[in-house]
């Protein structure tokens, strides 16, 4: 099923693009009934995202307690979380780095226009403050995160079961096993989610061309090209770091996340391909209870794509002014960047919000922004995608510090649901390979 899903998407990408070439050249851009057929393929990818969220706060939530649970050590979980933070850090001055070297050395805004199709007070902005950012780590709720698909607060209440449950021991149990058949059924239902995704690239491709035409790629094709370049030197730095872990199994990890990397960039989110990521992890030999503690974090501090899109992005307005920044202002909004980015769970518009908030900071036109939103689609795919990589890299990096990556498995290998088939790990019936196995 992995490769024919993998070419189904494919096929659905060119599909899209033909079927929105042949929308956009058939109506005229005031044709209301352009929107109208917009809205008809929009429809295809709302409704997979509606379904990935709905997998979402169940699937994380049974993994993360599942995983503690199974550690069984506290001090374990810290020293995880720890390495975990620190490398998430890292990568984020990293990424915002290379952003800003990269785009003083392009310098793709100078020379752009400032007209704009769209009205930046049509943004709809949250707040992001140090308080609000400190008030969202915390649920008032379970219920109502996990209604919200609020990652962090679902990640924090997770912890406490899973702290607790490792505390009470035996008592606790029967809640452990009915969490492991949570994640199980989880992953089952995802399968049948996955299989709907070729259509849901389809629509949304389809609906941004047709809108927007080819020649949305042309006008911005300097920003975008560049901006690409740039992320496609973040991966070539994620990698090479990942291989002084890895070795050689670094490049065999980017074959076994090929299907979540191409979801995410499809459909411009990571969100949907979280547990597409979890299954290939798993055959890539990377424990469950790991997975399942580090990913959610990641998701929620380790999102490398958008942190070199805001660099890059905060410069180009700047350039687009024609507005000189010092190197030291430069540095300063780097710094700013790196810790408003860490508090954009759960705000609306998130880069953009952290882009307008350290706009305003530092003087330059917030209404620049209107300059990103013809191709912000396009640079969301990109993001998306590099925010999949980082994670992943991350994930298996951390767990061959632990000692813990397991032999690799087939990565298109069906999942078989039989309790025969469970292993120490929580994995179920994924063909390993022992010829596979790098020590």
């Amino acid at each position: 099923m992995g490769r024919r899903l993998t070419l189904y998407i494919l096929i659905g990408m060119v599909l899209g693009i033909a079927a929105g070439y042949m929308l956009h050249a058939s109506l005229p851009a005031d044709d209301p009934h352009l929107k109208q057929w917009a809205d008809y393929f929009r429809l295809l990818p709302d409704v997979f995202l509606k379904l990935i969220k709905m997998i979402l706060a169940p699937l994380v939530f049974a993994t993360i307690v599942t995983g503690i649970a199974g550690m069984g050590d506290s001090a374990a979980l810290g020293r995880i979380g720890g390495k975990a933070l620190g490398w998430f850090i890292t990568a984020s001055l990293v990424s915002l780095s290379l952003g800003l070297i990269l785009v003083n050395l392009f310098q793709p805004g100078v020379g752009v226009g400032l007209e704009s199709s769209a009205d930046v007070g049509d943004l709809e902005m949250g707040e992001l403050t140090l308080r609000h950012f400190i008030l969202e780590i915390f649920p008032a709720s379970p219920l109502a995160a996990m209604a919200e698909n609020n990652i962090l607060q679902i990640l924090v209440f997770s912890v406490f079961v899973g702290v607790g449950l490792t505390a009470i021991g035996e008592r606790g149990a029967p809640i452990v096993r009915a969490t492991e058949a949570l994640s199980e059924l989880m992953l089952q239902i995802t399968g049948y989610v996955m299989r709907f995704a070729p259509f849901a690239v389809f629509g949304a491709i389809a609906a941004v061309i047709g809108t927007q035409g080819l020649g949305i790629i042309v006008t911005y094709g300097v920003l975008v090209s560049e901006f690409y370049l740039a992320m496609a030197l973040l991966w070539v730095l994620l990698f090479c770091a990942g291989g002084l872990f890895l070795g050689k199994r670094v490049v065999t990890l980017f074959r076994y996340i090929r299907e979540p990397l191409l979801l995410s960039f499809s459909t411009a989110s990571s969100e949907a391909s979280l547990p597409k990521l979890f299954e290939q992890l798993d055959r890539f030999g990377v424990p469950r209870r790991i997975s399942g503690f580090i990913l959610p974090l990641g998701y929620s501090f380790n999102l490398d794509g958008s942190m070199i899109y805001m660099t890059f992005a905060s410069m180009f307005i700047a350039q687009a002014y024609g507005i000189h920044v010092p190197i030291m202002t430069q540095i300063l909004m780097l710094l700013t960047l790196m810790v408003s980015s860490k508090g954009i769970a759960g705000v609306p518009r998130a880069s953009l919000v952290v882009i307008a908030a350290t706009l305003t900071q530092f003087g330059l036109p917030v209404e620049g922004i209107a300059l990103l939103l013809g191709v912000d689609t396009f640079l969301d795919m990109g993001r998306s995608a590099t925010n999949v990589v980082g994670n992943a890299v991350a994930t298996a990096v951390i767990t061959r510090s632990e000692g813990m990556l397991q032999p690799l498995m087939d990565p298109d290998a069906e999942v078989l649901h039989s309790p025969s088939h469970t292993v120490a790990d929580g994995r179920r019936g994924l063909n390993i390979d022992p010829e596979q196995y790098e020590g």
